[in-house]
Parts: structure tokens; sequence; C-alpha cells
């Protein structure tokens, strides 16, 4: 895959022709430009990140990000993340549905919704470069969250959750996914087991649905986006399922470390070139 950062025209052309190697009939009308060794490392990617997710329950997305940005650029990167995220985040709401904390959800949605429409209005202004070493610095400072997990001491209030959802949601527009900063508020909370998967899934589903809208209305979320995240979303699903059978083969932390250490480089590329 190249590593090269694409110019802001031309995401559109190459996000066509990979979708028209995995979907002819969905795309059968779209220009080439993405090999499909191309296409094949953006699945592996998604792949990853779900089985990332299984193991220690967030930070899947940070995984894809990155793959995607080198393909697409930040500016179609994120949103064809966040269609795929939606699907991931959708079915935990089902699964987990009748232990959802929606006190949790509409404290969230309060601060969320109005910083997520000021995040995604940002974000599509936002020179390409500036993005880029954005999620550049997001990707090494969640490995370096990641290995300082914080214990917090401090519960949160019902109420302090919607500025915990105007935080989350302001960084998520522009980065694309926040889950290992939001994670320690939930469990902190008191939310356990499928409450705390369910709830923060719910809270990130209504972040993600008002992203997209103004995404949409920005002319930033195009349809081949929405059609790439929709082909992302069962490769997640399948990497969840799948993902402890793998991980029993491998030991947790050389995964982990494995995977870590790709962002890391990934992450400083991105600061360094823009």
């Amino acid at each position: 895959m190249r590593s090269t950062i694409p110019s802001e025209g031309a995401p559109s052309d190459r996000l066509q022709a990979g979708l028209r190697v995995t979907f002819p009939a969905m795309t059968s009308g779209l220009v080439a430009g993405l090999s499909a060794w191309q296409v094949a490392g953006i699945g592996a990617a998604g792949f990853a990140g779900a089985t990332l997710a299984a193991v220690s329950g967030f930070g899947g997305a940070a995984v894809l990000l990155p793959v995607l940005v080198a393909a697409f650029g930040p500016r179609l990167a994120v949103p064809i993340l966040t269609v795929a995220q939606l699907i991931g985040n959708g079915s935990r709401v089902w699964f987990n549905r009748r232990q959802l904390d929606y006190r949790v959800v509409g404290w969230f949605a309060l601060g969320g919704v109005p910083a997520a429409v000021l995040g995604s209005m940002l974000f599509a202004r936002a020179p390409l470069h500036a993005l880029t070493r954005l999620i550049g610095a997001f990707l090494v400072l969640i490995v370096a969250w990641r290995r300082l997990r914080p214990q917090l001491h401090w519960r949160p209030s019902l109420q302090a959750f919607a500025g915990i959802g105007a935080v989350s949601s302001l960084l998520s527009a522009l980065v694309g996914s926040v889950g290992p900063l939001m994670a320690p508020l939930f469990l902190a909370y008191g939310l356990v087991k499928g409450a705390y998967i369910g709830t923060e899934a719910c809270a990130t589903v209504v972040m993600h649905v008002t992203k997209l809208i103004v995404y949409r209305q920005a002319s930033v979320l195009s349809d081949t986006a929405i059609a790439a995240g929709l082909a992302l979303g069962p490769v997640m699903i399948a990497g969840s399922w799948v993902g402890k059978r793998i991980v029993d083969r491998i030991p947790e932390h050389v995964f982990v470390l494995i995977i870590e250490t790709t962002m890391v480089v990934a992450g400083l590329l991105f600061l360094i070139r823009g």
C-alpha cells in the first residue's frame, strides 16, 4: 500500500477504484485507481483492528485509521471510518439493549450533539496537512494512554457526561475515534459488562450519526465513502467474532505490542510528513 498522502482531489477517485475491485455490482461506473493489494490491506487492517478491540475492549478504529489515511487522505478516511464504526457500535447496542443506561446516553448527547456539529464543521474546513498531523499526534497519544492506563479515582456524576460528551464528540469529529479516552470514564461511573458495552456504544452511535449528517451536508461524506464504510462493516464484525480464537494462538501481549508499534510508526510518519 502506498504511503503517500494523496492530494485533496484524488481520494474519491481512488476509493471508487478500490470498491470496484471488491464490489463491482455496486460501483460498475467508477474509475480504477486502487489495486487489489491495497483493498486487501485495508480489509486486513479492519480485521486486525476488530481483533484488538475484542482483546482489549477498544482501539480497533485507531488501528484502521492510519491505513485509511495513507490510502485516501484524512478528508475521506475519517468519514469512512465513522460509517464502519456506526455499524459496529450499532450491533453492540442491539446485543445489550436490555442493559442500557439511557440517562447516561441522554446527558452525553446533550453536550455531544452540538460539539459533534462544531467539530464536523471544523473538519470539513481544516487544511489537509493540519488534519494529517492531528491524526498522527492522536495515534501516538492513544498508545501512550494505553501504556500509562491512568487509574481514575473520580467518579463522574450523571450530569458530568454532558461535558464528557462535548469533549469526546469534538475530538471524534476531527480524528475519527476516541474510544480509548471514553472507556475509563464510563467504567468509573460504575457501568460494567453489558451495561458498559451497550451504553458506551449507544452514546457513540449518537455521536457518529450527528457527525455523518454534518459531513454529508458539508459534502465530505460521498456516496462512495458510505459504500466503503458499509463494505468494511462485515470485515470488522468477522474480526470481532474470530478475535478470541486468534488471540488464543498468539500471546496477547505480543499481539498488542505489534499493533501498538504499527500505530506509533504511522503516527510519527503523519506528524513528520503531514
